[in-house]
């Protein structure tokens, strides 16, 4: 199926949203809560497929949408279609502070494979599918970069990153990046998850166990700051922290 072709402009800067123009007759496809705002005219319909293969039977709908299910991922892909006259627009916000990244698949041999999370909206004929990475490093890490989307097509799609996105072309090269903070890649490059030095190093060196493993010719997308990082430094000052608690202690003892 051919991807809808659809006009759109980024809003903000550290917080971003899409705004998608819509023709009369287009449709953009979405995670399901990822609608900031619509206006009169777009109808939205929530459905167990991405609808880039009319044809799909009941029982692969299913199957798709179980294999999102079990990823974590919604049931459902939400479908925003401009049933009005005119042009129409809706837009998107990413689930936590960074970077909205426009990326048109033909540029990418039309596909591209993601982190799990990273996939916002795309132009309808965009083909959403999991993809489980079979290295053994990913495998053994068991989260991030063991569960990947692929997206395919001939339109474009919408991804996020948490903080600065960093984008670079590996030229038959390799590059070691902290596990969370790899947003995509092309399909030229082959991506693992290996050990993170020795056990010193491991244990000590505040990196972490693994590191993801980008190797290839081709494109990669980075993150400075993925969720889990922004989720450990905030809870540091959670009411539970060490920080408060001491603090907690210090303020009974001159009141």
């Amino acid at each position: 199926m051919q991807s809808h072709e659809i006009d759109y402009k980024i809003v903000g800067n550290d917080i971003q949203l899409v705004e998608i123009e819509l023709d009369p007759g287009e449709t953009v496809i979405a995670e399901a809560g990822a609608m900031l705002y619509m206006e009169d005219g777009i109808s939205f319909d929530s459905k167990m497929g991405d609808g880039s293969n009319p044809r799909a039977g009941f029982f692969d709908k299913v199957l798709s949408a179980g294999s999102r299910l079990l990823t974590g991922e919604s049931l459902f892909i939400t479908h925003f279609t401009n049933q009005g006259w005119g042009k129409k627009h809706v837009a998107f916000s990413a689930p936590y502070p960074g970077t909205i990244i426009p990326i048109n698949l033909p540029d990418h041999r039309g596909s591209l494979i993601v982190q799990k999370d990273a996939f916002l909206c795309a132009a309808l004929g965009t083909k959403i599918s999991m993809r489980f990475n079979k290295k053994i490093g990913a495998g053994f890490f068991g989260g991030e970069g063991f569960i990947l989307q692929t997206l395919q097509g001939d339109g474009k799609v919408f991804i996020h990153a948490g903080g600065t996105i960093i984008e670079r072309q590996l030229n038959n090269e390799v590059i070691r990046v902290d596990t969370g903070c790899v947003v995509g890649f092309e399909e030229s490059i082959d991506f693992d998850i290996q050990q993170a030095g020795g056990l010193r190093s491991m244990v000590f060196g505040g990196e972490g166990l693994f590191l993801a493993t980008l190797r290839g010719t081709g494109k990669v997308w980075l993150q400075s700051m993925p969720i889990r990082k922004l989720v450990a430094q905030l809870s540091t000052f959670g009411p539970n922290s060490r920080k408060e608690a001491s603090g907690g202690l210090l303020n009974n003892i001159f009141e």
